[in-house]
């Protein structure tokens, strides 16, 4: 399994003939990149498909929780000139109060924020400096099956008009990260569950002297109109500095089960946006862009995470938080957890001994994980009701002790082992929340 040189296969340069890897990744975001670039750096010859060209856009808040910064430090990625931000201004009930990233062994004490734009071309760049053959501009329109029917490939459509083709790729081993469609997992007959929670999220950029600010905001009150006059909505806003005057605003909603909630986004935010303070100078003049909104699928909404030859990560495996819609962490933790499976799953003779190893990737979810993410579908059953929301924040937010607490299960900062006394209740509740 020696690495070959890295080989950017762009839509203009297209092989001949079939391409052979030890491993196939669909989709080069966050969570197909990491995987990429761990199994490339043990030696694993990885063949990473991105439908789309870089550098291109997705729709996201463009926050990294210091869990998130962890990851992207694991994987050497430079981030000179990064925003840099200290913690969330966390607003509602008419209280405002400032929480500090907590400093952690797992994680550092401060958190980023980077334009997706910016954000996945670097991480895919950097697993193919580790020796992965990126392939952009390669749409997969399906799996390859092996004789027993397990997944050992797929094909791919790549070029334009008359130049279009279909490649094969062949593989031990697929990854399906290609993100909230999961379009390769689907297509095998894995569906999302229709009991997890969904969120919607929808975001615009805006030229703002808020824009190099060292916090980033939370707003847990959603008015139809002017706050404390109107309408309370199921929903949350932030705002996210990116550096360089530029700041992320947007606006988010989940449901408790697979169907997305059906607030006008676009009046909402616009109302929203009108009743921020005037000398942010959010205006449809400072305006950059559209605005535009994405699904964010939540608490491990498709299951299994392996069967088959077939490895689900990331979005297409609902690994968004159901307590604050973050769902780059865990993507690439996700990522490292499934490479080092996989490296071990490699070795094996035969395909029984191939799947035990898989086994690994999924406990690693479950531990990590699955209980967090119950409790996260208690929590979302209760904020659908925005007035229960705002009874929280009224009363929550002016008790310092207890929002560090909120801080760390929110922001899924907490240690999994040891840790402070907050560490050890968060993994309490995570263990003993009953199934909803």
């Amino acid at each position: 399994m020696e690495n070959q040189p890295a080989e950017n296969q762009s839509a203009t340069e297209l092989p001949t003939q079939d391409v052979h890897a030890d491993v196939v990744v669909v989709g080069a975001g966050p969570a197909g990149s990491a995987t990429a670039y761990y199994l490339a750096r043990a030696g694993v010859e990885v063949a990473l498909l991105e439908k789309a060209e870089f550098p291109r856009d997705k729709i996201c808040g463009d926050g990294l929780t210091p869990a998130a910064v962890a990851e992207i430090n694991l994987m050497g990625v430079d981030t000179t000139g990064w925003a840099r931000n200290k913690g969330l201004n966390v607003i509602g009930g008419g209280n405002s109060i400032y929480l500090p990233w907590p400093e952690q062994k797992s994680t550092p004490n401060y958190g980023m924020c980077r334009a997706r734009m910016d954000l996945d071309e670097a991480l895919a760049r950097r697993a193919e400096s580790a020796g992965v053959r990126l392939y952009e501009g390669y749409n997969v329109i399906g799996a390859l099956h092996s004789s027993s029917g397990r997944v050992n490939g797929v094909i791919a459509k790549v070029g334009k008009g008359k130049a279009q083709r279909e490649i094969k790729f062949h593989a031990k081993v697929v990854v399906e990260a290609g993100g909230v469609a999961a379009r390769l997992a689907t297509s095998e007959g894995i569906e999302k569950h229709p009991h997890r929670p969904l969120g919607v999220a929808a975001r615009a950029y805006f030229k703002s002297p808020r824009g190099n600010d060292e916090w980033m905001d939370s707003h847990l009150e959603l008015w139809s109109g002017k706050p404390g006059e109107s309408d309370l909505l199921p929903g949350y806003g932030w705002v996210f500095p990116l550096g360089n005057g530029i700041v992320n605003v947007g606006l988010g909603s989940v449901s408790s089960t697979a169907k997305a909630t059906t607030l006008p986004y676009k009046e909402i935010f616009k109302t929203w946006i009108a009743n921020l303070p005037p000398e942010w100078e959010m205006t449809p003049e400072t305006q950059l862009g559209t605005l535009r909104s994405a699904a964010l699928p939540m608490s491990f909404n498709r299951k299994p995470h392996y069967a088959n030859g077939l490895v689900i990560v990331g979005d297409a495996g609902g690994m968004v938080s159901p307590f604050d819609g973050e769902g780059i962490a865990p993507a690439m933790r996700a990522g490292r957890y499934a490479a080092e499976a996989m490296v071990s799953a490699l070795s094996r003779q035969s395909d029984t001994g191939f799947d035990l190893a898989m086994q690994r990737y999924t406990e690693a979810l479950q531990a990590d994980w699955g209980g967090y993410y119950q409790l996260g579908r208690v929590f979302v059953r209760l904020i659908e009701n925005p007035k229960i929301m705002q009874i929280c924040t009224k009363y929550g937010l002016p008790r310092p002790r207890l929002m560090k607490l909120v801080h760390k299960l929110l922001s899924d900062s907490f240690e999994r082992k040891g840790g402070d006394i907050d560490d050890h209740v968060i993994n309490l509740l995570s263990r003993i929340v009953p199934k909803v």
